[in-house]
Protein backbone atom coordinates (compact mmCIF):
# COMPACT_ATOMS: atom_id res chain seq x y z
CA UNK A 1 0.00 0.00 0.00
CA UNK A 2 2.54 1.89 0.99
CA UNK A 3 4.67 1.62 -2.57
CA UNK A 4 1.69 2.33 -4.40
CA UNK A 5 0.99 5.84 -2.67
CA UNK A 6 4.37 7.04 -3.23
CA UNK A 7 4.48 5.58 -6.72
CA UNK A 8 1.42 8.10 -7.28
CA UNK A 9 3.13 10.74 -5.77
CA UNK A 10 6.41 10.18 -7.88
CA UNK A 11 3.84 10.41 -10.99
CA UNK A 12 2.17 13.69 -10.34
CA UNK A 13 6.08 14.95 -9.79
CA UNK A 14 7.05 13.63 -13.24
CA UNK A 15 3.90 15.21 -14.87
CA UNK A 16 5.47 18.51 -13.21
CA UNK A 17 8.36 17.88 -15.05
CA UNK A 18 7.09 17.40 -18.55
CA UNK A 19 4.96 20.48 -18.20
CA UNK A 20 8.35 22.01 -17.20
CA UNK A 21 10.61 20.46 -19.86
CA UNK A 22 7.94 21.19 -22.77
CA UNK A 23 7.86 24.69 -21.03
CA UNK A 24 11.13 25.33 -22.38
CA UNK A 25 11.62 23.52 -25.82
CA UNK A 26 9.86 21.31 -27.33
CA UNK A 27 11.35 17.22 -26.81
CA UNK A 28 10.73 13.91 -27.50
CA UNK A 29 10.00 10.69 -25.57
CA UNK A 30 13.22 9.16 -25.05
CA UNK A 31 15.36 12.70 -24.17
CA UNK A 32 12.52 13.05 -21.56
CA UNK A 33 13.33 9.30 -19.90
CA UNK A 34 16.80 9.96 -19.46
CA UNK A 35 15.86 13.75 -18.38
CA UNK A 36 13.69 11.79 -15.51
CA UNK A 37 16.38 8.99 -14.69
CA UNK A 38 19.27 11.69 -14.09
CA UNK A 39 16.66 13.14 -11.44
CA UNK A 40 15.91 9.46 -9.93
CA UNK A 41 12.65 8.27 -11.41
CA UNK A 42 12.80 5.14 -12.52
CA UNK A 43 10.48 5.33 -15.75
CA UNK A 44 10.02 3.35 -18.75
CA UNK A 45 8.94 3.70 -21.93
CA UNK A 46 6.16 1.82 -21.51
CA UNK A 47 5.03 4.09 -18.11
CA UNK A 48 6.09 7.37 -19.93
CA UNK A 49 4.22 6.83 -23.50
CA UNK A 50 1.10 7.06 -21.74
CA UNK A 51 1.53 9.71 -19.93
CA UNK A 52 2.15 11.59 -22.34
CA UNK A 53 -1.20 10.63 -24.31
CA UNK A 54 -3.09 11.51 -21.85
CA UNK A 55 -1.38 15.18 -21.32
CA UNK A 56 -1.89 15.61 -25.21
CA UNK A 57 -5.73 14.59 -24.57
CA UNK A 58 -6.17 16.57 -22.23
CA UNK A 59 -4.93 19.57 -23.67
CA UNK A 60 -1.71 19.81 -21.59
CA UNK A 61 0.88 19.07 -24.96
CA UNK A 62 0.61 19.55 -28.54
CA UNK A 63 2.69 17.32 -30.74
CA UNK A 64 4.78 17.94 -33.81
CA UNK A 65 5.71 15.55 -35.72
CA UNK A 66 9.35 15.66 -37.37
CA UNK A 67 11.26 13.21 -39.42
CA UNK A 68 14.96 13.02 -37.85
CA UNK A 69 17.20 10.67 -39.90
CA UNK A 70 14.65 9.19 -42.00
CA UNK A 71 12.54 8.46 -38.50
CA UNK A 72 9.17 10.06 -38.18
CA UNK A 73 9.70 11.91 -34.23
CA UNK A 74 6.99 13.06 -31.80
CA UNK A 75 8.10 16.53 -30.18
CA UNK A 76 6.30 17.47 -27.35
CA UNK A 77 5.39 21.20 -26.46
CA UNK A 78 3.24 22.72 -24.20
CA UNK A 79 0.12 24.35 -24.79
CA UNK A 80 -1.50 27.56 -22.58
CA UNK A 81 -3.50 24.68 -20.81
CA UNK A 82 -0.32 23.60 -19.82
CA UNK A 83 1.06 26.38 -18.86
CA UNK A 84 -1.61 27.39 -16.80
CA UNK A 85 -1.81 24.02 -14.95
CA UNK A 86 2.39 24.34 -14.64
CA UNK A 87 2.31 28.10 -12.82
CA UNK A 88 -0.71 26.64 -10.47
CA UNK A 89 1.45 23.25 -9.73
CA UNK A 90 4.36 25.40 -9.07
CA UNK A 91 2.21 27.70 -6.77
CA UNK A 92 0.94 24.82 -4.55
CA UNK A 93 4.88 23.22 -4.50
CA UNK A 94 6.27 25.93 -2.94
CA UNK A 95 3.33 26.32 -0.74
CA UNK A 96 3.59 23.04 -0.01
CA UNK A 97 7.55 22.99 0.26
CA UNK A 98 7.32 26.26 2.48
CA UNK A 99 4.97 24.43 5.02
CA UNK A 100 7.18 20.79 5.10
CA UNK A 101 10.56 22.47 5.15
Amino acid sequence: MEKQILRKIELAFIRIHILHHAKEEAFFGLWIIKELQEHGYDISEGTLYPILHKMKDNGLLEIEKKTVNGKIRKYYSITKKGENILRKAKDKTEELFEEIF
